[in-house]
């Protein structure tokens, strides 16, 4: 425990997403269970390194959510263009 008090600053960046994974989307009860303990005791370590992995690890979802979404329209808008590429083949 104390040596991961000593490196807490190198230990939770590394594992912060691992615990927001597992808190909502692990099947087992018990493994959230021990991740939410875990958690606990890192906010309780050091509060303000706990708040920026979270404010990090929340950047990087909305980043990936965005990136997704392009990603989706792009393709609908490639759907539709090659739709009408082969419609107005069918009318020539």
């Amino acid at each position: 425990m104390s040596l991961v008090a000593q490196n807490r600053n190198v230990i939770l960046p590394l594992i912060f997403e691992a615990f927001e994974n597992n808190m909502k989307d692990h099947w087992s009860r018990v493994v959230q269970g021990l991740t939410t303990n875990v958690r606990k005791m890192f906010l309780e370590m050091d509060a303000e390194l706990f708040e920026e992995c979270q404010r990090q690890y929340i950047e990087k979802e909305a980043k990936t959510r965005e990136l997704e979404e392009k990603r989706e329209l792009t393709w609908k808008r490639l759907e539709a263009e090659a739709a009408q590429a082969v419609s107005e083949d069918m009318v020539n």
